[in-house]
């Protein structure tokens, strides 16, 4: 399988996604841009509640902090997509993105092992599929 990203000698990150690699991160990216700033998308709880709730304390602060930071990778992934090359804090935003892309895929479709995963439909269980992926391939690279 050809590498997807590369670690460029001057720290860059090369993407060499094609065409149809580029769209499925832009529907990844464009979902979670969506879901965090509409509280009717079926990704917006997910979106917001913590991966572990015990160590949210109940705090606004990081629940606040949490969505920032959820919407701004997002925006930046949205900003950089198209680029050839992107910067560490670029490519970290691609793989926090897609993390959370991916988590919210599993919740809302209650997959949480793998035989929910072997079950799910064929188009799901491709596009979960690459998520991972792409999500391996780059933080090899971070």
């Amino acid at each position: 399988m050809a590498k997807l990203f590369a670690r460029r000698r001057d720290g860059r990150i090369e993407v060499k996604l094609n065409d149809e690699g580029r769209a499925v991160a832009r529907e990844a990216f464009g979902r979670v841009y969506v879901a965090e700033h509409d509280s009717e998308h079926e990704w917006h709880k997910t979106l917001n509640s913590p991966i572990d709730p015990s160590r949210d304390l109940d705090d606004p602060m990081l629940v606040l902090a949490r969505q920032s930071q959820t919407g701004s990778n997002a925006e930046l992934a949205i900003a950089t997509l198209h680029e050839q090359f992107l910067t560490p804090q670029e490519a970290w935003a691609w793989l926090t993105t897609l993390q959370v892309a991916l988590r919210a895929t599993a919740v809302v479709n209650n997959i949480y092992d793998e035989d929910h995963l072997a079950a799910a439909d064929p188009v799901l269980l491709d596009y979960v599929r690459t998520l991972q992926i792409f999500l391996f391939a780059l933080a090899e690279l971070l």
